[in-house]
């Protein structure tokens, strides 16, 4: 059965729907905190369970990788029928260490990253929650 938020209208996404949607997807926006303020930066992904694995170089994300807590979005949209919806994970940041063999192979390969360049950490953001919302196409425009 579907739910509803009653103040916006918009569907209210399962956990389920919204692991699948995150599976199903390979790039989003992890969202964390630099010096004294917010900081969202694009990145692509693979989902392992139910926690996002990032490959990164030494940087931002590297230097924030210690149990920071962190956000991570995922959406998409059809602007013709004004629909679409948004998955937000929140949970915190660690490095996954090459010393933890059998997550380190089993994660490590699960992302193909996009930008140019070695990236040769792995990052977890495990999560804590995982929610989602669902605007539905406008009936009769």
């Amino acid at each position: 059965m579907r739910q509803y938020d009653t103040r916006t209208g918009l569907e209210v996404l399962d956990r389920r729907a919204c692991l699948r949607l995150l599976a199903d997807e390979e790039v989003g926006r992890i969202g964390l905190i630099e010096g004294s303020g917010p900081l969202i930066l694009p990145t692509n992904y693979a989902l392992d369970g139910e926690n996002i694995i990032i490959r990164t170089f030494s940087g931002t994300k590297l230097d924030m990788a210690h149990g920071s807590a962190v956000c991570f979005e995922v959406d998409h949209f059809d602007r013709q029928n004004r629909s679409g919806w948004s998955v937000v994970v929140r949970g915190r940041l660690e490095v996954v260490s090459p010393h933890e063999q059998e997550r380190w192979e089993r994660v490590h390969d699960l992302v193909d990253p996009w930008a140019r360049g070695d990236h040769p950490h792995v990052l977890a953001i495990v999560s804590n929650t995982i929610t989602g919302r669902k605007v539905a196409p406008r009936d009769g425009g």
